[in-house]
């Protein structure tokens, strides 16, 4: 399953789901990523990271040096950028232009530049309809800012995964050791960041991160991974009554 992020807007008319959205919504650094990727395998469905289409566009501007300010120039630089999703069972494959981008988006700088280039309003219903297009025949699990309220109002299973920024600050400093970032980032630093991207994603204009009026808070500041994974396991089935035990 492949999708073009940015092939010629026209309408599409989305069919009948065939099996249900999984979408799990919530701040940086929450751990969406790795949750989603543990309920598609353990579900049997497909981890779509639709944060990543953010990612790949911000590195599409930071190599043709476009700032993050302005929608026009961006939405101009889209229409010309091919982004594509290989969904793995163990996370998505990235081509940006035909070149797997995977590892790259997942550096400083982008992360950073997909926060800034998110809050524009008309590249942010532009991604949303894309990502329906994506999941439009369901078994998929969705993670991002706003896949419950935006993408997805109507998903069978809804996850808000929180967690105190301090958390989750620390935890994204506790996987630093041994990286290239290592040496430059302190965990106070990592902590302030979070902060900044909560406010930028809550205060948007345009799909504000909040939690869906229907969707399960999973509060995982005191939680480990594992007991994160297995409260996760039990919402869902009880969401999904036919779901595998």
């Amino acid at each position: 399953m492949t999708a073009n992020s940015f092939a010629p807007a026209e309408k599409v008319e989305l069919k009948p789901r065939q099996r249900p959205v999984i979408a799990i919504d919530g701040p940086a650094g929450a751990g969406k990523s790795t949750l989603a990727a543990h309920l598609a395998r353990t579900f049997g469905f497909l981890n779509l990271e639709t944060g990543a289409m953010y990612r790949a566009l911000a590195l599409k501007a930071i190599e043709n040096d476009f700032g993050f300010d302005e929608e026009e120039p961006l939405l101009e630089l889209a229409a010309k950028t091919r982004i594509k999703l290989e969904p793995q069972l163990e996370g998505n494959i990235v081509l940006l232009d035909g070149t797997n981008v995977s590892r790259r988006i997942r550096d400083k700088d982008v992360t950073s530049g997909a926060s800034q280039i998110s809050v524009h309003p008309r590249l942010r219903a532009w991604m949303v309809a894309e990502q329906r297009i994506l999941g439009q025949a369901g078994g998929v699990v969705m993670e991002g800012r706003d896949i419950g309220t935006a993408v997805f109002p109507d998903a069978e299973v809804k996850i808000f995964l929180d967690a105190d920024p301090e958390v989750r600050g620390n935890r994204r400093y506790q996987q630093l050791p041994g990286t290239p970032e290592a040496p430059k980032v302190t965990e106070s630093a990592l902590i302030a960041e979070m902060r900044e991207r909560d406010q930028r994603d809550r205060t948007r204009t345009e799909s504000p991160l909040k939690p869906a009026p229907d969707a399960v808070i999973l509060d995982s500041t005191n939680l480990t991974l594992d007991q994160v994974l297995v409260e996760a396991e039990k919402i869902v089935r009880s969401h999904l009554p036919a779901a595998p035990q």
